[in-house]
């Protein structure tokens, strides 16, 4: 009998899938070899969601409810997923019924290789064109932006140790950028291809607007994940140019008011340099900000999260070594590698 295995999914507006989701997680778990549990996240469902996940619930003693207040977005209800999650291992589904269940052995195997999360890879994916399209783009963006080789960052389908859930903070909609998030906290991420199905009941719940959104938090996280603990190496090195270009410009109106006698008062170039000291230097005092910051948090001492184990008298390991790589293919072999240095 293995661990426990906790199958969190968020929920908004899916009463009619939610039923024939339970029984296609009880097939493909049948011969899993672990006991599971289904942890639901009622997302501020307005459809009669919560009554179905009720009766799940009142019929079973392996279904558990979690009722949000109000629609406060799937990263959101993720977290309040994993706080209620007891498993060891984490996996995590949409409600709609796009994924499939089948692939949740497929999803944790790599996990017993010594990976920390397995990011869903979706094949074939039966979406609209205005769905498909725009997503490439995003990945593309996303993968050269964080160097995480990853085909699939915002798929539903993922699996995670326990220690990945509780050492990450996933709130707003950093929820696209799970994969990115982890491992930049040092874990081991890889992917693992999926199958996904056609959507047979409600409709989806994504907008343009999402894409803009998606853009912003991918700076968010790329500045949290490289500055947070240097903020003037940001600040700084944009303010420090700024100010060089700035005084170069003046200089340069200086000597010709000084030395050819032209007038400079209206020319627009002596705006441009003033404007670039100016700005300039409210980065570097930004930047001392981030600073003072930074150190006031590295006063209360390392953080812990960024133990992977303690060795030696008086301690046990907190976590193991990562297993040799060995099985799945070339690209989530070279997606871990690259993960592990982000």
């Amino acid at each position: 009998m293995g661990s426990l295995l906790s199958l969190v999914i968020p929920v908004y507006n899916e009463a009619d899938s939610l039923v024939p989701l339970v029984a296609e997680i009880d097939e493909a778990l049948a011969a899993y070899g672990s006991p599971y549990e289904i942890v639901f996240v009622d997302d501020g469902s307005s459809d009669g969601s919560f009554s179905a996940m009720k009766g799940l619930a009142e019929a079973r003693d392996d279904v558990r409810v979690v009722k949000l207040r109000r629609n406060f977005g799937k990263a959101a209800a993720l977290s309040h997923g994993f706080a209620a999650a007891r498993g060891d291992t984490i996996v995590t589904m949409d409600g709609d019924r796009q994924d499939d269940p089948t692939e949740i052995p497929n999803l944790t195997a790599p996990l017993s290789q010594g990976y920390d999360l397995v990011s869903g890879w979706k094949q074939r994916r039966q979406d609209p064109l205005n769905k498909t399209l725009p997503s490439r783009f995003f990945n593309w963006t996303v993968r050269r932006a964080s160097g995480i080789p990853l085909h699939d960052f915002n798929c539903g389908l993922k699996a995670y140790r326990r220690e990945v859930v509780d050492t990450i903070s996933v709130y707003g909609e950093l929820h696209r950028y799970i994969p990115v998030v982890a491992a930049q906290a040092g874990f081991r991420v890889t992917e693992a291809k999926v199958s996904h199905r056609r959507r047979t009941a409600g409709r989806s719940k994504y907008g343009w607007q999402r894409y803009m959104r998606g853009y912003l938090d991918l700076l968010t996280v790329l500045f949290l994940g490289r500055y947070q603990h240097r903020p003037q190496h940001l600040f700084g090195g944009f303010g420090t140019l700024l100010i060089v270009v700035g005084v170069l410009i003046e200089l340069y109106m200086t000597i010709d008011k000084l030395v050819f006698g032209n007038p400079i008062g209206q020319r627009p170039l002596l705006l441009l340099g003033t404007l670039l000291i100016i700005v300039g230097v409210q980065l570097l005092s930004l930047g001392l900000i981030g600073e003072l910051i930074a150190n006031s948090r590295a006063r209360r001492g390392p953080d812990p999260a960024q133990i992977a184990a303690l060795l030696g008298p008086g301690t046990s390991a907190a976590a193991p070594e990562p297993a040799a790589e060995g099985g799945g293919d070339v690209a989530s072999r070279g997606a871990a590698g690259a993960a592990a240095q982000p």
